[in-house]
Order: C-alpha cells, then sequence, then structure tokens
C-alpha cells in the first residue's frame, strides 16, 4: 500500500540544532564517571534473555520463557512477522529484541544491536568490552548507549516511488538488579527519525519492559512482568489504511505472571497476562483525520505447559492455551463483531546441550472464533520454535519458527494466518569487527473465499560493527524487502545507513 508524498520542510537550523543535540547526548554518557567493570554471570544472563525473546531458546526452561501469547499472537518461536506488532503481545520484550512495527526495520536493527551472540549463547571464553561495561548505581547497573545513524531508504510499489535520507537516533538502556535472591531487569529502547530530504513517514518507537524474577525457592521460580510500547503501523501490513500518509500510531500496554515448578522429573509452567492496545488516527494525504478506534482491545490470555525430564538435555513437553480479546466497541465501522475467544496446544520437545545447542520446537494447532457469525473462525495447524548454535567460537546461528494468528480489519474477512521462517548469522571477524547476517520469510495465508490475496514477504540484511574503544563503535548495515501476491503489485523496500553508538 503506498505511502502518501509528503514534504520533509526541515529548515537547516532545526537540522544542526538536532545534530548538536544528539552531539550532547553522546557526550553525556562519555563523561567521567566512576565505572566499575562487571561481567553478567550465566544467572543473570539467563533472565534477561527470557520472555519474548525470539531466540529464547538459550534458556528453554525459564518459566518467563514460557509465559504467555496474547489471544491474537503467538510469539512461542521467532515472532518478528511485522504483522504481530498491532496485537498485544507478551509482557516485557528484552532489549536485544527490535520490535518496529517492520519486519525490515527489526532487520536492520538486529544486525548492529549490541549484544554477546545471536541468540544469548555464551560460548566465548574471552569477556567481551560490552560485558565489563555499566555504571553501578547502588544494588544495579545500568548499561545506556546512543547511536546516531545516517540512513537512505527508498519504496517501490503500487505505482509510487518515494525515497527520503534521515537521521536516525537509537537509545538503549538496560537496568540490572545485582542482588544475591531474586532479580529485577528493566530495558528501554527507542528510535527517533528525521527527514532530511525527500518523501516518506518518519517511524518513531518505544519500548520499555520490567521483569521481577522472585526466587520463591530452590524448585519454584516466579516472574512479574510489565511493558509499553509505541511504533507506527507499517504501511505494508495487510491491516493498515491504504493511501494514508501517515500511518495510526499503535500503544501497547501489558502485564503477566507465571510460575514455574520441579516436581522431580516433571516441569510444571502456567501463566497469565492481560494486554491493552490503543490505536490513535490516521491522517491521508489530503490531511484528512480517519479514525481508528474501532481496533482498541482488550485481551487475555492463559497458558499451562508441563515438560518431563528424560534427561537434563531433552524435555518433551505438552502445552495449552486459552484467551479471549474484547473489543471497546461491539461493532467495528464496517458493522462486525470483531471481538473473538481463541484455544490451542501444542506438543514439541526442548533441547539443552551446553552452550553449544539449545532450543525447542513445537508442532500443534490454533484456533480463533469470532462473536459475528458471519466472520469464519480461523483454524491452522503451528509450529513453533527456535534454535541456537555456536559451532566455533565467534560464530553463532539462530533459526526460528513462528506461526500468528491474525484477525483481519477487512469488512467481511476474519484474518490470515502468518507462517515466519527466521535465521540470523553473526561471526566475529577480528576482535574489533563483528559481521552479521539476519533474514528469513513470511507467509501470509488467507482462508479459503478470502477476497484477499495471499503474500509472501522475502528479507535480508547485512551489518557491521567496528569497535573503536570500548565506548565507541561504528555501525553499517544494508537492508532489502520484497512483498509478492497473486494479485495486485509487488513492493520493494531498500535501507543502507552508517552511524556511530557510544556506550557506557
Amino acid at each position: 500500500m503506498a505511502i502518501g508524498k509528503h514534504k520533509a520542510a526541515d529548515h537547516p537550523l532545526r537540522l544542526t540544532a538536532y545534530a548538536i543535540s544528539a552531539a550532547l547526548g553522546c557526550g553525556m554518557l562519555m563523561a567521567p564517571v566512576p565505572l566499575w567493570a562487571q561481567a553478567l554471570n550465566a544467572a543473570v544472563a539467563a533472565t534477561t534473555d527470557s520472555t519474548a525473546d525470539p531466540n529464547a531458546a538459550a534458556v528453554p526452561t525459564t518459566a518467563a520463557n514460557r509465559a504467555t501469547d496474547t489471544t491474537n499472537q503467538r510469539i512461542t518461536g521467532n515472532g518478528n512477522d511485522a504483522d504481530a506488532r498491532p496485537n498485544p503481545r507478551l509482557a516485557f520484550d528484552p532489549a536485544d529484541t527490535p520490535r518496529t512495527g517492520s519486519i525490515l526495520n527489526d532487520d536492520i536493527g538486529r544486525v548492529n544491536m549490541r549484544d554477546d551472540g545471536v541468540n544469548g549463547l555464551r560460548s566465548r571464553t574471552k569477556t567481551s568490552d560490552d560485558e565489563q561495561l555499566g555504571i553501578q548505581l547502588g544494588t544495579f547497573t545500568l548499561r545506556p548507549s546512543v547511536n546516531q545513524s545516517y540512513n537512505v531508504e527508498t519504496n517501490k510499489g503500487g505505482g509510487t516511488n518515494d525515497s527520503r535520507t534521515f537521521l536516525q537516533s537509537d537509545f538503549e538502556n538496560t537496568l540490572t538488579s545485582n542482588w544475591d535472591r531474586h532479580q529485577l531487569t528493566i530495558t528501554g529502547n527507542g528510535i527517533w527519525q528525521r527527514n532530511v530530504s525527500g518523501t516518506g513517514e518518519e517511524e518513531p518507537s518505544v519500548n520499555i519492559g520490567a521483569d521481577l524474577r522472585l526466587d520463591l525457592s530452590d524448585q519454584t521460580t516466579a516472574h512479574l512482568t510489565a511493558g509499553y510500547r509505541f511504533f507506527r503501523e507499517d504501511t505494508d501490513d495487510p491491516n493498515a489504511l491504504s493511501g494514508a500518509a501517515k500511518q495510526s500510531g499503535v500503544n501497547e500496554f501489558d502485564a503477566g505472571a507465571s510460575i514455574e515448578r520441579d516436581f522431580g522429573l516433571l516441569r510444571g509452567t502456567t501463566a497469565v497476562t492481560l494486554a491493552r492496545t490503543v490505536y490513535s488516527d490516521a491522517t491521508l494525504a489530503d490531511g484528512t483525520q480517519v479514525t481508528l478506534s474501532d481496533r482498541d482491545q482488550t485481551a487475555g490470555t492463559w497458558r499451562g505447559r508441563i515438560g518431563y525430564e528424560l534427561s537434563p538435555a531433552l524435555i518433551p513437553f505438552l502445552e495449552a492455551d486459552l484467551g479471549k480479546a474484547l473489543y471497546d466497541e461491539d461493532r467495528d465501522s464496517a458493522g462486525y463483531a470483531r471481538s473473538n475467544n481463541s484455544y490451542g496446544g501444542k506438543a514439541g520437545v526442548e533441547l539443552d546441550l551446553g552452550e553449544k545447542l539449545k532450543g525447542e520446537l513445537g508442532i500443534g494447532y490454533e484456533h480463533t472464533g469470532f462473536d459475528d457469525a458471519r466472520l469464519s473462525a480461523i483454524d491452522a495447524p503451528t509450529v513453533d520454535g527456535s534454535l541456537a548454535w555456536s559451532p566455533q567460537r565467534g560464530t553463532d546461528v539462530g533459526l526460528g519458527f513462528s506461526t500468528t494468528v491474525q484477525p483481519s480489519t477487512t469488512a467481511g474477512e476474519s484474518g490470515y494466518v502468518a507462517y515466519q521462517l527466521t535465521g540470523t548469522l553473526a561471526h566475529q571477524l577480528r576482535d574489533d569487527l563483528t559481521g552479521k547476517i539476519t533474514g528469513g520469510t513470511t507467509w501470509r495465508d488467507y482462508p479459503d473465499g478470502s477476497t484477499s490475496s495471499d503474500q509472501t514477504v522475502y528479507d535480508a540484511a547485512l551489518g557491521f560493527t567496528w569497535g573503536i574503544n570500548r565506548y565507541l563503535d561504528m555501525t553499517g548495515n544494508v537492508g532489502y524487502e520484497l512483498t509478492t501476491q497473486k494479485t495486485g503489485d509487488d513492493t520493494r523496500q531498500l535501507r543502507a545507513g552508517v552511524g556511530l553508538t557510544v556506550k557506557r
């Protein structure tokens, strides 16, 4: 769907002020303050990599990793499909899981993200600079970073050809407690863009999450989670407003609780999540405001899992979930009642072979039924899972599968099923240079009889990070996304950028 054209009327003085403010922010990070080098131990790493991480296979038995997918979104696998963005999510997204509303934007963020490996595998014996960085704040450690980049982007499709150059600031902060028992992790990251020239919609995003792990006993662990996320709906999303110059801003609020307990060879997990999603108005090319409040909804989900430990490395499991989504308005603008109920289940196996290979795979079935009898129910087989493999020191490979059921906003359409496969390869070329490739494919499958056409999205991104010193990195990236469908024009997006990251 084409973005309506609008000109970025940036005055040179405004651009200068923007650059100065970014430089001042970097300068604040570089200011001389006490620094205590501190390496995160395995327990900390296990907790911060839990919940909605697409590569959460690094800790396959963490309670929060099983927590919940919402009524309209299954996140147990990779969960990177931009289609899943407008729907309620699992509370607490780790800082290393970009979520911006766009598949390509998430790929770009992932290839330049600050991490120790693709999937949290601690395969290297040498402590990295990032592990040593941190500002001690009482019993907490704060790890902030700011990236300032210059980018170019082109979008083709639907009879339009838009291009723009823009400045982008990426902010990332992680605050982790250093308590002997229990742990609180708070993450915050965001993106701010300013067009320099050309046409194209700016795409800001904010993601804040908190995870309180409670070590109730040696056999019992609980998590309390909360989060907020804002992003602008991607123009290529099937539910986006066609021809809008400015798509809707999506606000998501969520909270959840989970508990996991070991019963000898059995491991049980139960979790609940409550999520609230609010959509702002969209703006057409002529300035007309389109209200999308009929999409506002509140969703709740319960999930339970039981696993049997054949060995510490192999745990088969069974899982079930129930969910309900209530829309604020009984009927949307087209007169359809879209509140729905869902249930599903799956069987799978968790694999943990230490720091070299971890993951899980589950196969199941999901059903979503709507209050409106005119909307056919969505039934779909599901495949969810992730694999983290480190074949050698400095090389990490990640593979993710996910299935998401996405209700539609098109009159007469109940929705579609999105199947996604994603892969990531990171290699340390030198001690101070790391390259990363990520990409995959997403298939949006509409049910038989639907007036909408199936779509396939192919995406890929390549990036590098050069550690100039322990406080400063240079980053570069290039990414491409292609969306094809049986009827209608294909859309293409190409983006490239270079930037500097200041970190503590």
